[in-house]
């Protein structure tokens, strides 16, 4: 006889969100900005926003499930703390691009100022 378990507690684990998930939304990339600069409160955070507490604590849920905030509790207040070192992936993959906007915009620079000079001599 085969016995099969289910352990439900585990799934939220195995479906573990990931820095993109967690940079894609704007609110959640404002939340990062701000506490980047400092620890904040919960409600120090939600005070930021115009959008409801609930959805802000969608937000911070998001995050943490990312790993790019740790909330601990101090007392009655829940504060929220960045992991910088989980927005590496996302730094190292967003990096890769930027020498070819840069490149891009360098080239695109050059072809605005060749019109302009081209424009110049037709006067």
């Amino acid at each position: 006889m085969i016995t099969f378990i289910f352990v439900t507690n585990q799934l939220p684990n195995m479906m573990r969100r990931d820095v993109f998930q967690a940079i894609a939304d704007p609110v959640r990339r404002d939340i990062i900005e701000l506490l980047a600069k400092e620890v904040l409160s919960v409600n120090a955070v939600a005070e930021k926003f115009d959008v409801s507490r609930p959805a802000i604590s969608k937000h911070l849920k998001i995050l943490k499930e990312c790993g790019i905030i740790e909330i601990n509790k101090q007392g009655r207040e829940r504060f929220c703390q960045i992991q910088p070192k989980n927005l590496i992936p996302a730094f190292l993959w967003i990096e890769q691009y930027q020498k070819l906007w840069e490149d891009r915009l360098d080239s695109f620079d050059t072809y605005l100022m060749k019109l302009q000079t081209k424009n110049k001599d037709n006067e």
